[in-house]
């Protein structure tokens, strides 16, 4: 020790020049010299730990060990990182424990060797060290794809991609890295998320959009993206930071609402929901308060007995205590209603529960049946009138006999049947009278309203043969809903559908708006849908396709039934003609002749393509004058 002190001086000047903490100690371990920043980061005063074993600045824990160490180091002689690879610490005078980094070079003065160790307090570094592995370790554990680019190379490529990344979009990581992200986009570059993107990157602003992606196998997907641009000290741009998040099946269930949304309000049956327990109105459609004449605010302040001005309200509470708390069942009945003027008309109403969160309410579906009251009255009416015109005309016909003969049997065939059925129906209605035996009662309401539409129906087409031959038709082109005529045609072809039948709705069809005849647009497509679920067998899809351009509107309505023979397929236009394996199944033969005359009238046309005991394809083309979306 003696010997190290007379380079003393010399030593202390260089040692108080260094900003790291030197301590110099001989080969028994003991301190010979220390400099001050040494001393305060072990907490001693200057010259203190002169003389003093090493083993003071060293936690119990790890003294044995440290012994070790520096006795192999002294055998070894050379310069080093002391305990390279392991975790050192130092002990403070006030016995807090501490991380270091420690640098040994021997030396050799009078010839006595000694040690110099380099003291570094690294506890600011192993903070900055555990908190980027934890925001490593969160980027990598995110339920959301991360992803880096490098704002200063060419192009933006991304140098850093989370596993989540990679899940969600099925790239692997060297389809990933150094790659711009646009890879997503695939050939749906014209969006304006996308656009926003471009612009906020060029900009160097964030932005959060919703944009459709593809995945590696083409699978399309909605990804919400979040653009974070990350600047250095001097505010330049370095990097991106983009979140992305898949939210494919949250804009499925919105578009899904969307649609159940615009079919409640465009539906032209009154719709209403109301609480269980309150019985005040919470919804309406644009039906219910156009029949009844009050407005949705107006619908707010009343409930179902403010229209139906024959129940109580112990009467109502009784007749829907049995479907109030359960979703199954359904309620059936008819009424009157009453308008905000004061006047009434006859309803068949459908009730039934739907529980919202913990809320009970009611969904009423309400048809007005003025026209059903009426309609025996009316067809025996109207079936006499035609029946009185249809004989004058066939008079005047050279082919007046085969012509009455096929009329005859048509009306007797297609009047009898359903006739029949409807005053079967009624007499089983009529002895079913146990609130147990409803299903039963249903089965034949749905009988009989099948059975009127169907006649409604044939006595349209009666009429329009009528007109036709008279010169008496005429057409009003208007701007129309698309969807709202196909939902109103599609609901009334359902009733009449068999077991297991199903009709494949038409896509993309929301929102339009097209100028043409609505009438015949709906009675082209009513004809057309009620012969498919006619002629196909139950458990089979009827598909309804829509296409637009400009300037035509195209409907094709594909089924897989008994389709056309072949030798038959020249007449199928033909008034009165039907096919040969169709002759015991009910129809007029007229239907296709009045569909096929009124699209010509109107420039359009009808075609189709079929094969027997496959099915057929039929495709009707009108003209557009205008076609436009409207705002939605």
């Amino acid at each position: 020790m003696r010997d190290f002190e007379k380079s003393n001086e010399i030593y202390k000047i260089l040692s108080e020049a260094i900003p790291e903490g030197i301590i110099v100690i001989n080969k028994e371990q003991k301190i010979v010299s220390a400099n001050k920043h040494a001393s305060d980061l072990f907490g001693y005063e200057v010259g203190e730990l002169v003389g003093k074993p090493l083993s003071i600045l060293i936690p119990n824990s790890y003294r044995k060990a440290h012994s070790g160490h520096v006795s192999g180091f002294y055998r070894n002689h050379e310069k080093r990182r002391m305990a390279e690879g392991r975790q050192l610490f130092g002990l403070r005078k006030n016995d807090q424990t501490f991380p270091l980094e420690v640098g040994l070079n021997p030396f050799t003065v009078y010839g006595n060797t000694y040690t110099l160790a380099l003291v570094i307090d690294i506890t600011k570094r192993k903070k900055i060290e555990e908190s980027q592995t934890m925001k490593t370790a969160a980027l990598e554990a995110a339920l959301n794809g991360i992803v880096i680019t490098d704002a200063q190379r060419e192009d933006n490529p991304v140098i850093y991609y989370n596993p989540t990344f990679e899940k969600i979009t099925g790239y692997s990581g060297d389809e990933i890295l150094n790659r711009n992200c646009r890879f997503l986009h695939a050939d749906d570059k014209d969006q304006e998320g996308i656009k926003t993107i471009r612009d906020s990157i060029k900009n160097g602003e964030k932005c959060r959009v919703q944009i459709r992606n593809y995945k590696k196998d083409g699978t399309l997907f909605w990804n919400e993206v979040s653009i974070n641009p990350i600047r250095d000290k001097a505010g330049k741009i370095t990097h991106f930071v983009g979140i992305q998040n898949d939210i494919t099946e949250r804009k499925i269930a919105e578009q899904e609402i969307f649609h159940l949304a615009k079919i409640f309000n465009e539906s032209l049956n009154e719709i209403y929901v109301f609480d269980a327990d309150t019985l005040k109105f919470i919804n309406v459609n644009y039906g219910a308060s156009k029949m009844t004449g009050y407005t949705l605010e107006e619908f707010k302040t009343l409930s179902p007995l403010d229209l139906k001005p024959d129940f109580s309200e112990s009467q109502f509470r009784k007749l829907i205590e049995p479907i109030v708390h359960d979703n199954s069942k359904k309620l059936q009945f008819e009424t009157v209603h009453r308008r905000k003027d004061g006047t009434t008309y006859p309803v068949e109403v459908h009730i039934q529960s739907s529980i919202n969160s913990d809320r009970n309410m009611m969904v009423a579906t309400i048809l007005d049946i003025t026209d059903k009251k009426n309609y025996t009255k009316k067809l025996e009416q109207t079936v006499e009138k035609r029946t009185e015109q249809l004989k004058k005309a066939l008079e005047s016909e050279k082919e007046l006999n085969e012509l009455k003969t096929k009329f005859l049997s048509m009306v007797s065939h297609e009047f009898k049947t359903p006739l029949s059925g409807i005053l079967t129906s009624a007499t089983l209605i009529g002895k079913y009278t146990k609130e147990e035996q409803q299903d039963k009662r249903d089965k034949h309401l749905k009988t009989i309203m099948g059975a009127v539409y169907h006649l409604t129906n044939i006595l349209d087409d009666f009429l329009s043969i009528e007109r036709m031959e008279k010169g008496k038709e005429s057409y009003q082109l208007s701007d129309f809903s698309l969807s709202k005529m196909i939902n109103e045609v599609v609901y009334n072809a359902n009733m009449l559908l068999k077991n297991g039948q199903h009709i494949n709705y038409p896509q993309n069809i929301e929102d339009v708006t097209v100028y043409q005849d609505e009438r015949i647009a709906s009675l082209t497509l009513t004809n057309l849908l009620h012969n498919a679920i006619k002629y196909a067998p139950e458990d089979t899809e009827i598909d309804l396709r829509v296409e637009l351009t400009d300037d035509m509107m195209v409907f094709h309505i594909k089924d897989n039934g008994i389709g056309i023979p072949e030798k038959d397929q020249k007449h199928i236009f033909d008034r009165y003609f039907r096919s040969e394996n169709v002759l015991l199944t009910q129809g007029t033969g007229i239907g296709l002749n009045i569909v096929k005359a009124h699209l010509e009238n109107l420039g359009g046309r009808i075609y189709f393509k079929s094969t027997e005991n496959k099915g057929s394809t039929f495709t009707v083309e009108m003209p557009l004058k205008t076609t436009k979306l409207a705002q939605g």
